[in-house]
């Protein structure tokens, strides 16, 4: 059970505040998406318009999370639609964490009016890919970015 404050089994999530956290989210993106690494100050402006959160258990980094708010064309009857990323260091998988990122991300989602729920996988990444279809996203559009040579899979909660 997730505890108000983002606890469990030891585990707490925070949202990023101060150039330690910063480098924290930082260093579990890169790790888990090493074909889009992303300076601090990429960080700093990511955190600026995206909620990020990183995930501790005791010292030990664990994981990080990014809620993109909702946005919508309204005029095309477009729904809000909010984007939740998930990530955990591979040691750390299995054990539970991507769960409570993933379900304290989409209440933040819900809470900022999302309608609907995205998600992003890196295509090198089946774990994640796993774990999306396993939480009932399902797969809306794969894409590769100019310049590079792993796609990224969009999907959607069905």
């Amino acid at each position: 059970m997730t505890e108000p404050n983002g606890e469990r089994a030891g585990l707490r999530i925070a949202r990023v505040a101060g150039e330690a956290m910063l480098r924290d989210w930082r260093h579990v993106h890169n790790t888990i998406i090493p074909t889009d690494p992303l300076s601090l100050d990429q960080v700093r402006e990511r955190a600026g318009r995206n909620r990020l959160e990183v995930a501790h258990l005791g010292d030990v980094l664990v994981g990080c999370s990014t809620v993109r708010p909702p946005t919508a064309d309204r005029a095309a009857g477009d729904p809000a639609t909010a984007t939740v990323i998930a990530r955990v260091l591979p040691a750390h998988r299995r054990r539970g964490f991507g769960a409570v990122l993933y379900a304290q991300g989409l209440a933040a989602a819900r809470a900022a009016g999302a309608e609907v729920i995205e998600t992003v996988v890196l295509a090198s990444n089946p774990d994640g890919l796993r774990f999306a279809l396993a939480h009932g996203f399902v797969e809306v559009e794969t894409y590769l970015l100019p310049g590079h040579e792993v796609p990224y899979i969009d999907l959607r909660l069905g």
